[in-house]
């Protein structure tokens, strides 16, 4: 890739303009006794901006890769990765779509996943989080003790990166589709590549999800277990999609309490 102008330098602020607020408040998770803040991650063609937390006591820390929703590195995810580095953890979460639109300014979900999501080749969004884990590693990170963790379409790229890379320890899925249309940038889903599992995998997901089938989330971890891998599913009968995120109506507090302590306990119990 040759270097070029990133549309978006620098992260927005707040939270995404793409979706209804919830009536409640949002969770904000504070910074103290943590460094935390925007960050630069040098990539193959440039350098993308993202948002990074760790406890500010001496490392390395165990290091997990956040994967935004379509919508962004915003406020939702900024606190994903504060609550993550209250548990010890470094969390990064790079700004993937930095190179084709400012996601600050979009308002219509369908232009969005039309004009980014779907013109953003895989190949390049797993090069980048290779690299969002090389900067972990040399800012504060621990590299043998990596994990993954994404929402919504990031949920769908974290099968995807776990399918790719053999250093992750462990991987967490909030309602990642693992099927669907397939492109000459983006030609193979998850459940195409499920046998290529490189790590255990927790998927979490909604029972009133419309957007999602289950059955092709139990196909592609039958297939992953069949080769050998780790795969458990979960499944929340009152939960729809987007039940973790507490900016949006869809937001399901108890489900998401009991999926975050889940996704916890995944992490540590493979070596996060």
């Amino acid at each position: 890739m040759h270097r070029r102008a990133f549309v978006m330098t620098s992260l927005m602020s707040g939270f995404t303009l793409a979706v209804p607020r919830a009536e409640a408040a949002p969770i904000h998770t504070d910074t103290a006794g943590l460094r935390a803040g925007e960050v630069r991650i040098p990539v193959r063609d440039g350098a993308l901006p993202g948002y990074a937390a760790q406890p500010d006591t001496p490392g390395p820390h165990p290091t997990i890769l956040v994967i935004e929703e379509i919508f962004g590195v915003h406020e939702y995810i900024k606190d994903v990765c504060r609550r993550l580095a209250k548990q010890g953890y470094l969390a990064v979460a790079p700004e993937l779509y930095a190179r084709l639109a400012d996601l600050s300014r979009m308002h219509d979900v369908r232009r969005i996943i039309s004009d980014v999501i779907l013109k953003a080749p895989d190949a390049t969004l797993l090069d980048d989080l290779d690299h969002a884990a090389a900067w972990a590693s040399s800012h504060g990170g621990d590299a043998r003790r990596l994990g993954v963790m994404g929402f919504c379409r990031g949920g769908r790229d974290t099968w995807l990166y776990a399918e790719h890379n053999p250093d992750l320890r462990a991987a967490v899925a909030f309602y990642g589709p693992v099927a669907g249309e397939t492109s000459p940038i983006q030609p193979k889903t998850p459940l195409d590549l499920a046998s290529q599992l490189k790590c255990p995998l927790l998927g979490l997901y909604g029972g009133r999800d419309d957007s999602i089938d289950p059955r092709d989330v139990q196909q592609a971890a039958a297939r992953a277990r069949e080769a050998g891998q780790t795969v458990e599913i979960r499944i929340f009968p009152d939960a729809g999609h987007g039940f973790h995120a507490d900016y949006r109506p869809s937001y399901h507090p108890t489900d998401a309490q009991e999926a975050w302590a889940m996704a916890l306990a995944w992490f540590r119990k493979y070596g996060v």
